[in-house]
């Protein structure tokens, strides 16, 4: 369990210290050779971590410690009126394991890796642009301005 939730952490400062530059850094930079080579690097091992160590950690973690092998099957409480079955048994007409459950995860963190690499990237494309606020017009289309504000 501490190593998947060191990796977490991990991966979330890492993507916080994207985010600093990402705000730093302003839209019109011509980036040199060596800071392209070197951000892409720090993307690439943003992805690996993402997409390798944090996976691998939660199926190490539900295959060991948490004991979610394919022959432990998933059951569920009995009720009066599911007879000799469980609640899983009679709601669900097909047998599950903890190792569905355990690879079901694994998916779902791929899936929000994928999700935060979408939103990351339009971040990082729309970095520096503002939403110009409308200035209040006259009827005549004019700006208005503050009394006292202009000479």
């Amino acid at each position: 369990m501490v190593a998947f939730v060191v990796s977490v952490i991990v991966l979330g400062l890492m993507v916080a210290g994207a985010g600093v530059y990402r705000d730093r850094c302003p839209a019109d930079k011509d980036f040199t050779w060596g800071e392209a080579m070197l951000f892409a690097t720090y993307v690439f091992m943003i992805m690996f971590w993402v997409y390798g160590v944090v996976p691998h950690q939660w199926l190490t973690w539900a295959d060991s410690e948490l004991n979610w092998r394919p022959d432990r099957f998933l059951v569920g409480p009995s009720l009066p009126w599911t007879g000799e079955q469980g609640i899983v048994e009679w709601a669900l007409p097909f047998t599950m394991t903890y190792q569905v459950i355990r690879d079901v995860v694994a998916v779902l963190i791929y899936l929000v890796g994928i999700g935060g690499n979408a939103v990351l990237w339009k971040k990082w494309q729309n970095r520096g642009a503002e939403v110009a606020e409308p200035t209040p017009t006259s009827e005549y289309g004019r700006p208005l301005v503050r009394e006292g504000a202009g000479t």
